[in-house]
Parts: structure tokens; C-alpha cells; sequence
């Protein structure tokens, strides 16, 4: 995630509170209402915060609290696929996390927090490019994890480049998760998952012969 501005870094433990109250007061905010409609009162009023703490913790105003919650939604991208993302050993593992991300994209249906934040912040300004390089890498690299534990146990094709393989994964996920929004069906995002799973499992030592 973006790294803490010298604010966040002064903060005492309650004002660390105070400040995630915020965040997650704007977020619940934004879910509800959209981002371009919330308006700092909105958020104010939602928290029982004044006008003044909402600066004293986000002096930039709006642009510097939507980022904040954009960054606490990429967490939650990655949280909600957990314990299953961390623990790629094996294929029931792998399962395990396939069923995961339906289940979180299922649940959130045709509007992404995170896309509409990143909208509104312009996702061509640095910062926004920053927080989305972020997630994709810390994702990217769980997924690589997985397939080189794969790969040592012998369950993956040794031979698959691990970085590649794990993007593509996500290119997978992605392009599910962009039909999804498009069109409020989840069954693109479910051939993406099970083809490409299947696929990794099909090319991996010895699969013919357990097939047989």
C-alpha cells in the first residue's frame, strides 16, 4: 500500500483510531452513496467527526481521504481471499481459493468499491497508479508463491515460468471480475478460474496417469 504520510506516522494510538473510524466511516459512505455524491459532510455526519478533524487527519480534503479508502479497499481485495491465498500448497488448497474469489466477486455483483474509487481519483494520477501497481504486485507474488510450492512438490509443471504463470492467473481473475461488471454474470469469471486451474493441473507431472 501507499507508504504513510508524515501525519500517519506522528499519530498517537487513539488518533490512529480516530483516523481508520474515518476511513471506514467514508467507505461505508461510498459503498452506499458513490463516490462522486458523498460530500465531506456526508462522511462527517456518518462518523461524528467535525470538519476540523477530518483535515487535521486528511489535510489534502477529499482526494487524500478517498485515497485512503481506496488503499483500505485493495486490502480487503487481498484479505477476503485469505487464509487460501497464503496457503497454495496443494490443489485442494488451490480449490479452496478458487472458491473464494467467486464468493467475494459474487457478493459484491456489479459495483467495485475500488473501481469506483479509482475512477473518481483518476486512475491515470500518481497515486492512484501507485495503489493499483501495489495490489497487482502483492497479489502476483502470493500467486507465484503458490505455483513454486507447486512446482517443488511436484504437482506443477517445474518448467512453468512462475511469474508469468501466476500473471496470467490474474489476468484471468481480472478479466472475469470486467465482464462481471459489465454484465451482472459471474460465469466468465468461473471459466476463467476452472479452464486455466485446470489446464495447470493437466499439464503437471504424472496427470495422465492419475487420470487413468
Amino acid at each position: 500500500m501507499p507508504p504513510m504520510k508524515p501525519t500517519e506516522q506522528r499519530l498517537t494510538p487513539k488518533g490512529a483510531a480516530t483516523r481508520s473510524r474515518i476511513v471506514e466511516g467514508a467507505a461505508a459512505q461510498i459503498r452506499a452513496g458513490g463516490a462522486a455524491a458523498s460530500t465531506l459532510d456526508d462522511i462527517r455526519a456518518r462518523t461524528s467527526t467535525s470538519k476540523s478533524q477530518i483535515f487535521h487527519y486528511f489535510p489534502g480534503g477529499k482526494e487524500e481521504l478517498l485515497l485512503a479508502v481506496a488503499a483500505r479497499e485493495a486490502e480487503l481485495v487481498l484479505e477476503d481471499q485469505e487464509p487460501h491465498l497464503s496457503d497454495l500448497g496443494s490443489w485442494e488448497a488451490w480449490q479452496d481459493w478458487r472458491d473464494a474469489v467467486l464468493r467475494r466477486y459474487e457478493q459484491q455483483g456489479v459495483t467495485c468499491p475500488l473501481g469506483v474509487l479509482m475512477t473518481e481519483l483518476g486512475r491515470t494520477t500518481p497515486a492512484a497508479q501507485v495503489l493499483t501497481g501495489r495490489l497487482i504486485d502483492q497479489w502476483q507474488a502470493a500467486l507465484r508463491r503458490g505455483v513454486r510450492r507447486m512446482q517443488d512438490c511436484g504437482e506443477m509443471d517445474a518448467g512453468l515460468d512462475a511469474d508469468r504463470t501466476a500473471a496470467a492467473l490474474l489476468a484471468a481473475v481480472q478479466g472475469g471480475v470486467a465482464i462481471l461488471m459489465s454484465t451482472g454474470r459471474v460465469t466468465h469469471l468461473e471459466a476463467a478460474l476452472d479452464t486455466t486451474l485446470g489446464l495447470l493441473r493437466a499439464t503437471a507431472p504424472g496427470a495422465g496417469l492419475r487420470q487413468e
